[in-house]
């Protein structure tokens, strides 16, 4: 992870380690923003992972969508 990624994945870290207890379960994708976050940082670096992340966290919301929906080049695939 370059060092402008690990300092995007700050304010991840800081989320699921305080408020993500208080907030509870309740993501409608799979994996959960935050780990979604975390690994498109980590995979594509800070301005794609970064844009990937927001675009996710943008996307969810009420009317948004839900499943699965991995970061792009990943190794998973959809379980049937």
């Amino acid at each position: 992870m370059t060092p402008l990624a690990h300092l995007l994945a700050l304010p991840v870290r800081a989320y699921r380690l305080v408020a993500s207890p208080w907030v509870g379960y309740g993501c409608r994708f799979q994996p959960t923003c935050s780990a979604y976050a975390l690994e498109a940082l980590e995979r594509h670096g800070a301005a794609k992972g970064g844009w990937l992340a927001a675009r996710r966290v943008c996307r969810c919301h009420p009317w948004g969508g839900h499943g699965f929906d991995p970061v792009p080049g990943s190794e998973q695939s959809p379980q049937d």
